[in-house]
């Protein structure tokens, strides 16, 4: 399990700039091009333009949490990614619970990366700030797409844990 005190860490160097953020992104499409397809992908207009920043944003952080408790990160393929973003799928329209929260109960009880996920909640149902600093909300139809793509990412990146 990758423990909120690495999340913390990745977050700050983010935060205070000792993480080059364009050098990550270029890693991270490097070292994940499908993962980084697929974030990238045109969404339909589903996502605002902050949206799909702050998405990337959080699969950035999500990603070199998971890189730094453990290096030899697995190289995501397309059909994994879209088999596990379709079993996601599944399971959030399963949920029948009509408070946000509540449809993400079904995530936790199967998810050994409760930290990650506890993450990805708080950010998707906090206010968000775009690059320029700016405080934005997400959308009610970009929440459940964001979350779960980003899902999908930390499955994807944890198949062993």
């Amino acid at each position: 399990m990758i423990p909120e005190s690495i999340i913390d860490q990745v977050i700050e160097k983010f935060e205070n700039q000792t993480v080059d953020y364009e050098q990550t992104v270029q890693d991270f499409a490097d070292r994940q091009p499908a993962l980084f397809s697929f974030l990238i992908a045109d969404n339909e207009g589903v996502f605002s333009q902050d949206e799909e920043d702050f998405l990337l944003y959080l699969a950035l952080v999500i990603f070199k949490s998971v890189e730094t408790a453990n290096p030899d990160v697995p190289v995501a393929e397309e059909e994994e990614i879209s088999e596990t973003e379709e079993a996601n799928w599944s399971l959030m329209e399963s949920s029948k619970a009509g408070d946000f929260h509540k449809r993400l109960d079904v995530f936790f009880e199967k998810s050994p990366q409760e930290d990650l996920m506890a993450f990805v909640e708080d950010a998707l149902t906090g206010e968000a700030e775009n690059e320029d600093g700016e405080s934005f909300h997400l959308t009610p139809e970009g929440r459940e797409p964001m979350f779960v793509a980003l899902k999908t990412v930390i499955d994807v990146l944890t198949v062993d844990g």
